[in-house]
């Protein structure tokens, strides 16, 4: 049975929720919508997030910076539930305009605290502030860059595009799956094309592509992200799932992942963490 058509209207008005899992907090404006200021702990970076792909990216670079010995990499992390619209509160959206987490606060430079938003731009950030996980040689800088833009262009079409028809769409619909479906697929045989000739994303060294790409190609290919592995077929993936498995290993990666997380196993969820004992 086909796919029932759609005729748009000349001009799109915002009449009626749009359904799914996130119906009750989308808009079609930004801004705040209630005056609330955000909590400040005691350590010079401050993250508000949640674990979602794109928050665990920061909570496993400041998990590794910490294990590589860099205390000034000491953070307290809030949980935003984005469910329940948290990061429309006024302080969320002084820390970021597009209210959307993860969210970083430096309160270790002079003057204001020093806001970074985008999850990409936050690594990018943390690389160059502790001198790690990013390489200063040109070829190699470069190289992980290419590969972190990668996943922020790319991401979209498995989280926004897949992710939402397949798992949190309130009707399911043969074109948009299987569109995104095949994107997902293509994007994963990328990844393994360079995985079959690389130990790590960029090259030899781990940095921050892995760091940005782990939780949502890796997670995707163990088979946790959307409950998608069979329909993907991601065994398929080799090299993906290498990698995927040796980044899963990594003890940063491990504490990472239970930051600000609320879901799951009781003992892998840590919904806030202000000293590495919250996670023991």
């Amino acid at each position: 049975m086909s796919d029932p058509t759609y005729a748009p209207p000349k001009v799109w008005t915002h009449d009626a929720p749009s359904g799914g899992k996130f119906a009750s907090i989308n808009a079609p404006t930004a801004g705040a919508r209630v005056e609330q200021a955000l909590p400040v702990g005691r350590h010079p970076l401050q993250l508000y997030s949640l674990a979602t792909p794109n928050g665990v990216k920061v909570s496993i670079m400041l998990e590794e910076l910490l294990a590589l010995g860099h205390a000034g990499a000491e953070y307290d992390a809030w949980l935003i539930r984005i469910g329940d619209g948290d990061q429309f509160s006024s302080g969320f959206v002084e820390v970021n305009p597009n209210s959307k987490i993860p969210a970083l606060a430096d309160h270790s430079v002079e003057g204001e605290p020093l806001r970074v938003f985008e999850s990409g731009s936050i690594l990018v950030y943390l690389a160059e502030k502790f001198g790690a996980f990013l390489p200063t040689e040109l070829r190699a800088r470069t190289e992980t860059l290419n590969w972190l833009f990668w996943q922020m262009g790319s991401a979209p079409f498995v989280g926004g595009g897949f992710g939402h028809f397949y798992a949190y769409a309130p009707e399911k619909y043969e074109y948009p799956i299987n569109r995104y479906a095949m994107e997902t697929k293509r994007q994963l045989d990328v990844l393994d094309r360079q995985l079959a000739e690389n130990r790590y994303v960029a090259g030899d060294e781990y940095s921050i592509a892995d760091m940005a790409i782990w939780p949502w190609y890796g997670v995707l290919a163990l088979g946790e992200l959307y409950e998608a592995g069979e329909f993907l077929s991601v065994e398929r993936y080799r090299h993906v799932q290498r990698w995927a498995n040796e980044i899963a290993a990594r003890p940063a990666v491990v504490r990472g992942r239970k930051v600000n997380r609320t879901w799951g196993e009781e003992s892998e969820q840590v919904p806030e963490r202000h000293s590495a004992a919250d996670l023991d």
